[in-house]
């Protein structure tokens, strides 16, 4: 215990070192995952190798509960290094990807940020506590309504959620100042790219199960400038993005009702 505050004070104290005020970090207390949430940040994000620096996401990421993201049975897991499986085949990613994604998107307090594949809602929750409003779309409507709920109830407010097909995003809310994508099309999906304000910038896995990149893509003057930053392994973006009508785009959002069965 005494080591991990030290490892925490250390890395704060390293990252005001550069000019910018330390966040708080809360000390475990009644929260019987605060101390997990510590080590994560400690341990898979700032660790070398891994080398996180915004200080507002490793706040965030200190201080959003993922185990309430995941089925009950795998909450004792929820702060480990991988990947944790959600339903319908589909995974809450592991909390570094969570992390340098946001990261590499430059949140900022003013921003309207579409996300595509709300998942468990994690990540969505992750950019609520950094920009204004987020927009996120799951084609999944079992995993939609139990995201809704679940972060209705975590009580966040500045969150919108639709099930939906979130290959055409969501031209009634755009224009956006970032995108962030957390399934992987083969190629960036035209709407996304017309619905990003300029300087702009979309997060995308993009390209074939064996053979991803996450990509950083900013527009600028309506053109865009694109690089890869990190090999990924991410679900395939179903629906438009393989030539499937299934996936549908009510114009209403998910207003759930109840906090659904966790599995």
């Amino acid at each position: 215990m005494r080591k991990l505050a030290l490892v925490m004070a250390g890395w704060l104290t390293g990252l005001a070192g550069r000019g910018a005020a330390a966040p708080a970090v809360a000390t475990p207390g009644t929260e019987p995952y605060a101390l997990a949430r510590q080590r994560m940040v400690a341990e898979q994000l700032v660790a070398p190798g891994r080398d996180i620096t915004n200080l507002q996401v490793l706040a965030v990421m200190g201080r959003v509960p993922r185990h309430e993201f995941v089925p009950e049975r795998l909450r004792p897991d929820a702060y480990q290094d991988r990947p944790l499986p959600i339903g319908q085949g589909q995974t809450i990613s592991q909390p570094y990807i969570v992390a340098f994604m946001t990261e590499q998107l430059e949140p900022k307090p003013t921003d309207r940020v579409l996300e595509i594949g709300t998942g468990s809602g994690y990540q969505a929750a992750v950019l609520a506590e950094l920009v204004a409003q987020v927009y996120t779309i799951e084609i999944i409507d079992e995993l939609a309504q139990r995201a809704a709920a679940d972060l209705k109830r975590l009580g966040y407010t500045n969150l919108h959620v639709r099930a939906g097909d979130g290959y055409q995003g969501w031209a009634e809310a755009a224009p956006f100042d970032a995108i962030i994508v957390t399934c992987a099309p083969e190629r960036v999906p035209q709407p996304l790219i017309d619905q990003l304000k300029d300087d702009g910038r979309i997060v995308i896995p993009v390209g074939r199960a064996s053979n991803q990149e996450l990509v950083l893509l900013r527009k600028r003057g309506g053109k865009l400038e694109q690089r890869a930053v990190l090999p990924v392994s991410f679900v395939p973006m179903t629906g438009e993005a393989q030539g499937k009508p299934e996936g549908r785009n009510p114009k209403t959002e998910v207003k759930p009702k109840s906090n659904p069965k966790t599995m």
